[in-house]
């Protein structure tokens, strides 16, 4: 895709609708909004609760690396994990098939360390309940923190404006106490085949303009952003039975791997044990609103910010670094 001035503008007015309250629901004529409603009430009747609302118990210690000379146990990096139903692996019944048990022996084994997990995330949370959750983590004292968070806003008609003020928020309360952040943005719901057109399609619209407005604000706070996009999309089409689990909304434990799997290296380089990484030709120092826009079109798309020229501000906005983190195979659970 060519990337042009003209471009640029359009991009920055999609990843702002959200941020701003514009579009949703509000820009959908009464028969439209019913007939999505509609449609929205039998995806929900065809999903169900077929794991219920609680994943499997995962905090805990994960790796056995012992300090300098072997002698005593190293310190463990402490690593929080907040955000929906897929922060906590539900559906899965191992804590070891689950995304922070895999995000923590990833970050274990690069580090050469032992990784304390915390698991804050809720079945069903919304970024409304992304306030909560954070006042519990900060009490461990996270040296990073990884949200997965956004889906349920567009499900439940969240005002955007809204729900990126509460993820902003909680980035910023992470990163005052000196925390690293890692945000999984909004997936792309036009990939969850339950959902019937034309709800697909529109699904589709509100999640990757959240996922852009949730792009512009963490990277405002310090934090960086992973894009989820269509991380499932192409594999369920090919294999459907083995990328979702039975309620055809919520990953199997391939599709839990598949997301650790492209969080994993912004993990690990947010606390320095993942090699520099630098962006794709003609993709370097972006605008945040440009950056945005394309993270959102391509899953395991890291955003982070930059400086040009010394600056970290430039004519439209604050400057922004792509990056696509080549990850390694993810190591076995411990």
């Amino acid at each position: 895709m060519i990337w042009t001035p003209g471009t640029a503008r359009a991009a920055r007015r999609i990843a702002t609708a959200a941020a701003v309250g514009s579009g949703g629901v509000t820009a959908l004529g009464a028969a439209v909004y019913g007939l999505l409603m509609a449609e929205a009430m039998l995806a929900r009747k065809i999903v169900g609760r077929p794991h219920g609302m609680v994943g499997p118990a995962a905090d805990g210690i994960y790796g056995d690396w012992r300090g300098q000379g072997g002698d005593a146990p190293a310190e463990p990096i402490s690593l929080v994990m907040l955000g929906d139903s897929t922060s906590v692996g539900l559906g899965m019944t191992e804590p070891s098939t689950t995304p922070a048990v895999l995000l923590a022996n990833g970050l274990a084994a690069a580090a050469e360390r032992p990784v304390r997990l915390n698991v804050f995330g809720r079945s069903g949370a919304v970024s409304a309940d992304l306030t909560l959750q954070v006042d519990r983590a900060l009490k461990v004292h996270p040296d990073i923190a990884v949200i997965f968070v956004g889906a349920n806003d567009v499900t439940s008609q969240a005002k955007p404006a809204e729900a990126v003020r509460h993820l902003q928020k909680a980035v910023r309360r992470f990163r005052e106490a000196g925390a690293q952040v890692v945000v999984g943005t909004c997936p792309d719901l036009g990939t969850i085949r339950p959902i019937a057109q034309p709800l697909r399609w529109v699904t589709q619209r509100w999640s990757r303009q959240l996922a852009a407005a949730q792009t512009v604000a963490v990277i405002e706070e310090g934090g960086r952003t992973v894009a989820f996009a269509d991380v499932l999309g192409p594999e369920f089409a090919s294999y459907p039975g083995e990328m979702f689990g039975p309620d055809r909304y919520h990953p199997s434990a391939r599709g839990y791997q598949q997301c650790a799997y492209v969080v994993l290296p912004s993990v690990c380089a947010a606390l320095g044990f993942w090699p520099p990484a630098e962006p794709e030709r003609g993709e370097g120092s972006q605008s945040i609103y440009l950056a945005a826009a394309i993270a959102a079109e391509e899953s395991g798309t890291e955003v982070t910010a930059t400086r040009v020229a010394g600056r970290a501000t430039g004519p439209q906005g604050r400057w922004a670094t792509i990056l696509r983190r080549r990850p390694g195979a993810m190591p076995r659970s411990a």
